[in-house]
């Protein structure tokens, strides 16, 4: 695919702010072919206690803070392509040859290519393995239908990553428009309405959120009737994500 300046690679001070949905949109047709999907490596991880990860590309956000691959910024240049049985059957794999009971997509925003995804769980439900599905909440929240489309997976948590606490500092932070800050939040209210078993993450750390920010996110979380533990996050100085702070000129 060509693709031209209108697609955000890293986020820099003079970055133009960008439509979230549409650049899902454009990753979407980079990284998905039918239900396949492009990913970059399946093996097993020490988070969550042990988990079977296939790791995938794009994203719909350019966090300042993110740690997965360079492949965010140019999913066109890496990965090959799995189908949806292909890629649950190395999840499956790994996690039986490594004794885990947990499988995980994560690396880009799994949400993208809904198709793909709702397949990888069809079949990752007829193992007693357990999903987590790590996911920003922009199109969840976008989508109140993807919410409802989940809840049927009964070995499905979801966890979703709130990215900050004001309209401005999602803008700053996630290279969005402030005017799409909301959606992660409408991904809560809609996994609250269909049950989903999920808890919210937030980036909180104080050197990239000021606790009068920080305040503000937990007031609105009230505010939707979460009343679940907050999972407070903390900017870990992985290569790339040192590359995005030094893009963003971001000094922590």
């Amino acid at each position: 695919m060509n693709l031209n300046n209108n697609f955000p690679r890293f986020l820099t001070r003079d970055s133009k702010p960008f439509n979230p949905i549409a650049l899902a949109k454009k990753n979407e047709k980079i990284v998905c072919n039918d239900n396949s999907r492009r990913y970059t490596d399946f093996y097993c991880t020490g988070v969550y206690g042990g988990i079977s990860t296939g790791y995938l590309t794009g994203c719909c956000l350019r966090c300042i803070f993110c740690w997965v691959s360079l492949s965010r910024e140019y999913p066109e240049k890496y990965g090959n392509f799995y189908s949806a049985e292909e890629a649950a059957s190395l999840l499956i794999h790994n996690a039986r040859k490594s004794g885990v009971n947990k499988v995980r997509i994560s690396g880009g925003e799994p949400t993208i290519g809904k198709e793909h995804l709702l397949k990888v769980l069809d079949f990752i439900a007829e193992s007693n393995l357990f999903f987590i599905l790590e996911t920003n909440g922009i199109l969840m929240g976008y989508d109140a239908t993807y919410a409802k489309a989940l809840s049927k997976y009964k070995n499905l948590y979801v966890r979703i990553s709130i990215k900050a606490g004001t309209p401005e500092g999602f803008q700053q932070r996630t290279g969005s428009l402030a005017e799409f800050y909301e959606l992660p939040y409408k991904a809560v209210e809609n996994a609250i309405i269909n049950n989903l078993y999920f808890r919210v993450a937030c980036m909180s750390d104080p050197r990239l959120m000021s606790e009068q920010e920080r305040k503000k996110m937990i007031e609105k979380l009230r505010g939707i009737k979460y009343r679940e533990e907050l999972e407070e996050e903390t900017c870990d100085p992985y290569n790339t994500t040192l590359i995005r702070l030094k893009a963003a000129e971001w000094d922590i």
